[in-house]
């Protein structure tokens, strides 16, 4: 008999890699906030249960044997209830109901944003803390989301959290296709010249790493999921943009600049409520700015994990 799944962000970059990829092993229901949603889903051999987040039924999730939590608010600007509304209380009101519904396992997609304020991480595994705190919506409330997640785990009930950094790959809407309109209009400019060192997860890599934690991986846990190696953003970003033929400028700015002009910008757009996204947030100043490195062993020593494509191979399929 099939193993039945519920997904939560199917039709968003990473839960609709995940569904595809589960869709010929797996019956997976998929929650579905629209009709283009609904044909989305389809495509992908899932089952649209229409809902939303906060106020996901039993009913809905009921003969699942896993969850998988991908949907959370992630954009850029917004208010503090909109990220605590969907990333916080969304995964608080779906842990319930997953309960409810006799689900067994629980895979929330967390991120190494949960753990920035601003500074370097370097190296860093699972056991570098949560910031007691940080002035970044996204980071503070994918914490405490994570946290919800972890704290939920039982011996009926185990709930892990799998954590990326910097997806990228076939089906990326935000990071390739914002570099490329950024340098095609001419604003794009390197930070720190692209020094800052980082880890990054190609998008099948971090599918392998949900598959494995459906039978692997002890609840209650962490588990950061990257490519092998790191990488400079000047050498990485400039190869992500040769598979477009873009070739971004020389340009460059100091890190503190940038981070001076993006709390002054956030401060003005808070000033006077202007409605559009800002240009430039001091979240993503923060984070292009700063070394991100990821110590990746506790996944290979408790999933089993081993990237199943290399960050020279991802890049030469992606320019086709």
């Amino acid at each position: 008999m099939r193993r039945t799944l519920f997904i939560t962000g199917a039709s968003g970059f990473v839960g609709g890699a995940i569904a595809r990829s589960l869709a010929d092993r797996f019956t997976i229901r998929a929650l579905s906030r629209s009709e283009g949603s609904d044909a989305a889903i389809r495509a992908m051999g899932a089952t649209p249960i229409r809902g939303e987040l906060g106020k996901v039924t039993a009913d809905a999730i009921a003969g699942s044997e896993v969850v998988i939590h991908c949907a959370a608010f992630v954009k850029q600007w917004g208010t503090r209830e909109q990220f605590w509304n969907a990333n916080v209380e969304g995964t608080r009101q779906l842990l319930q109901v997953a309960r409810q519904a006799g689900v067994r396992r629980f895979i929330h997609i967390g991120t190494e944003a949960a753990l920035f304020h601003g500074q370097h991480m370097r190296d860093i595994d699972e056991r570098y803390p949560y910031p007691a705190h940080t002035p970044f919506l996204y980071s503070e409330t994918k914490a405490a989301a994570e946290k919800l997640v972890l704290a939920a785990n039982a011996p009926d009930f185990a709930t892990l959290s799998i954590r990326p950094r910097f997806v990228w790959g076939p089906g990326d809407q935000t990071i390739l296709p914002v570099l490329e309109a950024m340098v095609r209009a001419g604003r794009f400019v390197w930070i720190d010249y692209g020094k800052a060192r980082t880890s990054t997860t190609h998008i099948a890599n971090l599918v392998h790493g949900v598959e494995l934690a459906l039978d692997r991986g002890t609840g209650g846990n962490a588990y950061f999921i990257v490519d092998d190696g790191v990488t400079q953003m000047r050498e990485f970003l400039t190869a992500l943009l040769a598979t477009r033929k873009v070739t971004p400028p020389d340009k460059a700015i100091a890190g503190s600049v940038v981070r001076g002009i993006a709390a002054v910008t956030e401060t003005v757009w808070r000033a006077f409520a202007i409605k559009s996204d800002p240009p430039l947030t001091r979240f993503a100043a923060s984070m292009m700015s700063r070394d991100c490195t990821i110590n990746g062993d506790k996944a290979r020593r408790e999933l089993g994990y081993e990237p199943v494509i290399s960050r020279s191979d991802g890049l030469r399929e992606l320019s086709g």
